[in-house]
């Protein structure tokens, strides 16, 4: 491909390098110029344009992309259009994504203008989630680059795809010694049902015996008799030496240990065995918590029969340290999301009520009846249906009809007397409402009564800024919608918004840290700015 400027007498079926301003609409860059085009250009006072002009056996961008996406795409991975160059992928179901890096790398390596990236592999994915985009650096591609992609791809197949998860059912053995508290034992156990229920598995039969290696060695028998899928132990003090109690039970019963220890904190005493072809999971004491550690990280390969060995383990130390601690924190129980909201941060929620529904003509949309209540009712319902620390709900046109319509509800009210310049208005006298401790702030529009108290908790449990999930943006089918949770460190940035814009433009510019959660429902996306929309959707 040949990129250089040239007068607009030569531009015909060349590619615009740069977008370009004319009189009356705009030319974007990557257009292949017409003769139309052309006295656009003309007209609006242009002599000479860059432009590319491709090599007779370059690929366009678009076919270059989608075909080396189709080729790296492996089992449960959807290849979306191409567009300007890039082709995304996106998991087909919740999984496992499995990303065989040699592969890829070697397509990496091939030429500057191809290029594959992907998010982290072995972390869970959910339906509809991007997980990787190709990208065609310039406008066109050498053919015989591609080709050589092709090639990398065709002898390795599979190099992006999602393992789903498989229904497993678990033996699990606690272990006890004077002065160990049942109530431990039983936080432990309602903790791995949780991580279970996750994976759609459960617990056949929990055996709970004396910290000794005989008993173990009779619990592991006992358990095998009732051919579970995976035994999980959980010893009353942790293992120190493969000779302890728990390792020397496996070997006792036949058993192999694969690996003792990993390079992960916290989860650095895991011990990994095999029994009778079966995984053998000794807990460490950090997988008593709710909280991500390495045995939620070898949990998720084998729950996905993705194998895992010792070599596996020993390569987790890039990235293993999950969290950077200076003491260790207490355990948590395992508590409900409400609990969790109460005790590990604070969430607040602002729904705009102010508008006036032009569309509407002369009614507000958010008093008219939907599904027997007016609509604004719904989404403030949701709000306070899931746990959070405060409600804010804005308002301007109508401010008194919008608040009588909710006087049964504990939510605090914010009058914007300057509506009509804007959403932004309303957003800001939102924010400068909300509690100073708030952790997050939940931004909602009151024209949305399909979004679930569901959706609004999975928000908040997957919020997590340590993890680089700061925005929260849920999606249906691959497609981002609303309400989206943000960390409060931008507060201060909406607060200088102008006009009737929302904080939308936020997620492009900090895209590294938005985390798009899939939601079960199409709620998310569903807005009514008419009346023939509400009357269509109530049929």
């Amino acid at each position: 491909m040949e990129f250089k400027e040239i007068s607009l007498c030569q531009a015909e079926n060349t590619i615009l390098a740069h977008s370009l301003n004319l009189t009356k609409s705009k030319l974007k860059k990557g257009t292949l110029l017409s003769k139309e085009d052309i006295i656009e250009l003309e007209e609006s006072g242009y002599q000479e344009i860059m432009v590319a002009i491709p090599a007779e056996d370059d690929i366009s961008e678009n076919i270059a992309a989608e075909n080396l996406a189709s080729a790296i795409a492996g089992e449960l991975v959807d290849v979306e259009k191409p567009t300007t160059g890039r082709c995304n992928l996106r998991a087909k179901k919740d999984g496992l994504l499995v990303i065989d890096r040699t592969p890829l790398d070697q397509i990496n390596f091939v030429h500057e203008s191809l290029t594959v990236a992907t998010i982290e592999p072995f972390v869970q994915v959910y339906q509809g989630q991007l997980i990787s985009t190709i990208k065609v650096i310039p406008y066109a591609v050498a053919n015989a680059t591609l080709q050589t992609c092709l090639a990398i791809a065709k002898e390795k197949p599979n190099i992006i795809r999602v393992a789903p998860f498989k229904s497993k059912t678990v033996g699990f053995i606690q272990t006890r010694v004077n002065g160990l508290k049942p109530s431990i034992l039983d936080k432990t156990t309602k903790v791995l049902l949780q991580r279970l229920k996750r994976l759609n598995s459960h617990i056949t039969q929990e055996i709970r015996c004396q910290h000794d290696s005989g008993e173990v060695t009779k619990a592991i028998k006992e358990l095998q008799g009732r051919d579970v899928d995976i035994l999980i132990i959980s010893g009353a003090t942790a293992v120190a030496d493969r000779n302890d109690v728990v390792p020397s039970a496996i070997t006792e019963c036949g058993g192999e240990i694969i690996h003792f220890g990993m390079p992960v904190d916290p989860g650095n005493l895991l011990l990994l065995g095999r029994c009778h072809e079966k995984y053998v999971l000794g807990m460490p004491g950090c997988a008593r918590s709710p909280k991500f550690n390495g045995f939620d990280i070898i949990l998720d390969r084998l729950f996905a029969d993705v194998p895992v060995t010792a070599k596996d383990i020993m390569k987790m130390g890039v990235g293993g340290l999950l969290k950077e601690i200076t003491e260790r924190p207490q355990p948590r129980a395992l508590l409900s999301k409400k609990d969790k909201v109460k005790k590990s941060m604070k969430v607040s929620a602002i729904v705009l009520a102010a508008g006036q529904s032009r569309r509407m003509g002369d009614v507000n949309k958010l008093l008219m009846t939907f599904n027997e209540q007016p609509m604004i009712r719904h989404i403030t319902n949701t709000l306070k249906e899931s746990c959070l620390d405060e409600v804010i709900v804005v308002t301007g046109f109508e401010a008194e009809q919008i608040k009588n319509s909710l006087d049964d509800y504990d939510v605090k009210f914010v009058n914007n007397p300057d509506y009509e310049q804007g959403l932004s208005t309303s957003l800001i006298a939102g924010l400068q409402t909300i509690d100073k401790k708030t952790d997050a702030v939940i931004i909602c529009l009151g024209d949305m009564p399909m979004v679930t108290s569901e959706g609004i908790k999975q928000l908040i449990e997957e919020f997590d800024p340590d993890a680089n999930k700061e925005i929260c943006v849920p999606t249906y089918q691959g497609k981002r919608g609303n309400p989206i949770l943000w960390s409060r460190r931008f507060i201060n940035e909406m607060l200088q918004l102008e006009g009737d814009v929302g904080a939308k433009h936020l997620l492009f510019k900090y895209d590294d840290i938005v985390h798009e959660v899939s939601m079960q429902d199409s709620g998310v996306l569903l807005d009514f700015d008419t009346r023939q929309a509400i009357s269509d959707f109530q049929e």
